[in-house]
């Protein structure tokens, strides 16, 4: 399949995933303009990063990515959808790692980036068998992430997928992200916002897929 400049693998899986969440689209966008319009060359953090459109997405409009995911398969799927995409030449890590392993070793190397992209499961594993669960997990890899931010960033962008169908606890999931957004980038000037993502047919009939905060963080 293609979307503007990206082009993927879209197939079943065991899982039941397809290889791309088409929800995420407007969140590819809302990445490429601040990027776009950054003064200088970006580097950006992508965790949970999956077959990784959000990584080509970032990597098309000018950034470096360093792109991290659990699964082997994952990380392959994503080589050859950079491929179909020709950003072959574009500077992107592709490493299989498990998130707060790898963010714990950056934050000890001092190193830093401009934007962070997280899109964890509600539970998982890494390569080593490391046990996520985004309850307890997600607070403390943020308070980590918090320290890789660089003297000037640009955003953080934090999805996940929403338990249960219901208007009110959508509203309420959406915003404990906020809430956590603005506890780590309280230093920051920021406009944050917060909601679900959906799908919706040519009835607009709408089917909830997903929560998300996203901060865009003024020069300071």
């Amino acid at each position: 399949m293609r979307r503007n400049n990206l082009s993927f693998w879209v197939e079943l899986t065991p899982s039941g995933h397809l290889g791309v969440f088409p929800d995420q689209a407007s969140h590819w966008d809302w990445l490429a303009e601040i990027i776009q319009s950054a003064p200088a060359s970006s580097k950006v953090l992508s965790l949970f990063g999956y077959t990784g459109l959000a990584t080509l997405a970032c990597a098309a409009a000018g950034a470096h990515v360093t792109h991290v995911d659990a699964s082997r398969k994952a990380i392959k799927w994503a080589h050859e959808n950079q491929t179909l995409s020709q950003l072959e030449d574009r500077p992107i890590r592709w490493l299989v790692d498990d998130a707060q392993s790898f963010v714990a070793r950056e934050v000890r190397r001092g190193r830093t980036y401009d934007g962070l992209i997280l899109d964890p499961p509600r539970f998982g594993r890494g390569p080593k068998g490391e046990l996520w669960k985004v309850e307890d997990s997600l607070p403390a890899l943020l308070r980590q992430c918090r320290k890789l931010l660089s003297p000037s960033p640009l955003f953080v962008l934090l999805n996940t997928y929403t338990t249960v169908l219901t208007r009110g606890q959508t509203a309420s999931e959406a915003g404990q992200l906020q809430s956590y957004l603005q506890e780590i980038l309280r230093d920051y000037p920021t406009t944050i916002t917060s909601g679900e993502l959906c799908l919706a047919d040519s009835a607009n009939r709408k089917i909830s897929n997903s929560v998300f905060a996203r901060a865009y963080i003024q020069s300071l």
